[in-house]
């Protein structure tokens, strides 16, 4: 029994697992042949136990029956490699692959013939929206029937920005007038704050320029320099000074933080007074250099066309005289003049037919027009 149980695991693993090669190239089996003679045959068991198995048996065994095989006993090897090459020599048979496939088909076929079929209705199907005059390639069906119980998405956009605009009406009426609670009143900075920063921002969006940090401060305002080391700072500053209006202009946005670039500036500015106080060289042998400021001509009203006293009387009698030949002369009615002009032209124009004889009949007229 236990026998015909391995032969059945055994051949199910080798139904699974042959290979078409396997199948082509199969291992010659060693049987012995009855010579031509009338002696009976007679079978040395003896010398078939003591028979090692064949080389070529074992290095044709896979891994896991090579496995299998190192664990059995000698009569078990013995009776191993006998099934073995009777299930070698079954499955090379010609009609092993079609009854085979004739057994899995009857099996498909029965499953088929015993599993109940899902009848699907049949459904009308039309293209959606996003699908419209090509194929439905990716699946996307057809659209929701509507059912009048809602608006379009172009509605829906209209409805949400009117829900913000009263969002911020909202904010505007309840919660603005109390930051009046909080106002400060202005105070213009003392005169001891000598350095204007100013910079911009956009409101928590990020942005470029939202770094950049500009610095002015007027060179006469700075304490504690002379005219020679004031003198000495326009020339350190070079194209960043405007003389016109005696004012130092710097930019910074090296780096990524505004406040990172204001405390450079402000290095910066505490170098230039440093350098500015150094006596070791004025800088007198170097002349300024304004090359940089290109003055705009500004027009000045003429002082010829200032108002004065003489000027406002003599406009008023002139502005009197027009007044007063204004009022002498009649009021044109332009009705009355269109139809003055209507009439003279009615007058000069010559009457139709006048001067000329009328014909006897139609030939007549029609040649007298021809001529």
């Amino acid at each position: 029994m236990a026998a015909t149980v391995k032969r059945l695991c055994l051949t199910a693993q080798r139904c699974t697992q042959v290979s078409s090669a396997r199948l082509r190239v199969q291992t010659p089996i060693r049987t012995q042949r009855r010579p031509f003679t009338s002696k009976p045959f007679y079978r040395d068991e003896s010398s078939d136990s003591s028979t090692p198995p064949s080389t070529n048996f074992i290095s044709s065994l896979e891994p896991s029956e090579r496995a299998t095989y190192d664990t059995l006993s000698p009569e078990d090897r013995e009776q191993f490699q006998i099934e073995y090459e009777a299930i070698d020599d079954g499955m090379s048979q010609p009609d092993v692959d079609r009854r085979i496939n004739d057994v899995m088909f009857n099996a498909v076929r029965e499953v088929q013939a015993n599993t109940p079929r899902e009848m699907k209705p049949d459904i009308d199907y039309k293209p959606g929206f996003m699908s419209l005059g090509e194929d439905d390639e990716v699946g996307t069906g057809s659209d929701d029937e509507f059912g009048e119980d809602d608006i379009s998405s172009l509605a829906h956009g209209e409805l949400e920005q009117h829900r913000e605009i009263r969002e911020y009406a909202r904010i505007a009426a309840w919660e603005m007038p109390l930051l009046s609670k909080l106002a400060k009143p202005f105070e213009p900075p003392p005169s001891s704050h000598l350095l204007r920063f100013r910079s911009t921002t956009y409101l928590g969006e990020t942005h470029p320029a939202s770094k950049k940090i500009v610095l002015e401060f007027c060179t006469a305002d700075l304490p504690n320099l002379t005219s020679i080391q004031r003198e000495k700072l326009i020339k350190l500053a070079g194209p960043r000074y405007n003389p016109a209006t005696d004012i130092v202009k710097m930019s910074c946005e090296m780096f990524e933080s505004p406040a990172q670039n204001k405390r450079y500036l402000g290095d910066l500015v505490d170098t230039l007074m440093r350098e500015a106080q150094d006596g070791a060289d004025t800088f007198a042998d170097v002349p300024f250099d304004f090359r940089h400021v290109k003055r705009k001509p500004r027009p000045r009203f003429p002082r010829e066309w200032n108002m004065t006293e003489e000027r406002r009387q003599r406009l008023d009698g002139i502005r009197q005289e027009r007044r007063l030949l204004a009022e002498k002369q009649e009021v044109v009615d332009g009705a009355k003049m269109i139809e003055m002009a209507m009439a003279e032209r009615m007058l000069a124009r010559p009457l139709p037919g006048a001067g000329q004889i009328a014909p006897a009949d139609k030939k007549e007229g029609r040649r007298l027009r021809r001529e």
